[in-house]
């Protein structure tokens, strides 16, 4: 083809997309999807004791606090545009047993710390894990009967104390993690009962039995001593029972859904918002979180670039909420 042959087919090229990219000022005009600080939730993990920052060996750069430390941690995060924190405890063996009777203390860690958190920063917003794993000596997040079957039923009854326990302590939003069937109508139930009508219920909808928890379950002992969670989490291939299980919680009175993990299940933050008016959040999870921090500590990728692309992408398929480790790197990053 001769050269002006070829500049006459340019010449009737009249769709050109790279118009759009040829600045940065342009970029940003166009930009589809926007991450924003006020998008994120600040997981944190608290501890007893005073003075106690102790790094998670495979979650680097993530720690557990005492209550004193943790509160400088959140009003660092507050003042850089951090709207909500999601509590987890470290409880020690002690205190665990199978019915997980602590979870409910009024005094217990996480009722402690929420106090003591509203105190001294009234503006956050405090998300409470409802869940029995933390505080079970079997490490499941349901009672577990003599033949190792994890009992529903029995188990909503505790998550329902646990509900109210931390909704007296003033959490703003308390999140089921436990996905036992009815536990989010219960809650609702009892939480108004009690005249908590305004605490709202961030669900776990989608939780699927996922081997990217394994960081997670270091921070806070919580691994289970038998068997997995297949019987209660969703099982990996399955993309229509997540849409069954957001129908279930919204009729049972969710605020607010969520997908977890959120990397290998973007399809399914795509599918759930795609079926809901109501607002999506997204779990980056603790593997996730581990396999970029790994790789930037071997050089192998440019690691602050790679955390905005993930989570960009969990912003893209739909999350309206991402609950991620790297909120306050982020947040410095957006800054």
């Amino acid at each position: 083809m001769s050269s002006a042959n070829s500049s006459d087919q340019v010449l009737h090229l009249t769709q050109r997309p790279r118009r759009l990219r040829q600045t940065a000022t342009l970029r940003r005009m166009v930009q589809e999807n926007h991450l924003r600080v006020e998008d994120l939730i600040y997981p944190l993990f608290v501890m007893e004791g005073e003075g106690q920052k102790v790094e998670v060996a495979s979650m680097p750069g993530c720690y557990r606090y005492s209550l004193d430390l943790l509160l400088t941690e959140i009003a660092e995060a507050f003042e850089l545009g951090m709207g909500a924190i999601a509590l987890f405890p470290l409880i020690p063996d002690s205190q665990k047993d199978n019915a997980g009777t602590e979870s409910y203390n009024p005094n217990g860690l996480i009722p402690r710390a929420v106090r003591a958190i509203k105190q001294a920063i009234p503006g956050i917003v405090i998300i409470t894990d409802i869940a029995l794993d933390p505080y079970s000596d079997q490490g499941h997040d349901g009672i577990v009967d003599q033949s190792g079957k994890i009992l529903n039923d029995e188990t909503v009854a505790v998550l329902v104390k646990q509900a109210i326990a931390q909704a007296a302590s003033g959490a703003d939003l308390v999140a089921p993690s436990d996905m036992m069937d009815g536990r989010v109508g219960a809650i609702r139930k009892a939480l108004d009962a009690e005249g908590y009508i305004d605490v709202g219920i961030l669900a776990y909808s989608v939780k699927y039995a996922s081997a990217y928890y394994g960081p997670f379950r270091d921070a806070l002992n919580s691994a289970p001593k038998f068997g997995d969670k297949k019987t209660y989490q969703m099982d990996a291939a399955n993309a229509r029972e997540a849409l069954r299980e957001v129908e279930l919680d919204i009729l049972e009175g969710a605020d607010i859904v969520m997908v977890k993990p959120a990397l290998a299940y973007l399809d399914i933050i795509h599918l759930v918002r795609s079926q809901t008016h109501l607002p999506v959040a997204a779990y980056n999870v603790s593997g996730e979180y581990a396999m970029i921090k790994a790789a930037g500590q071997k050089g192998w990728i440019d690691e602050k670039k790679v955390i905005l692309e993930t989570l960009t992408s969990i912003k893209r398929a739909g999350a309206d909420l991402i609950l991620t480790y790297f909120a306050k790197e982020v947040a410095l990053m957006l800054r």
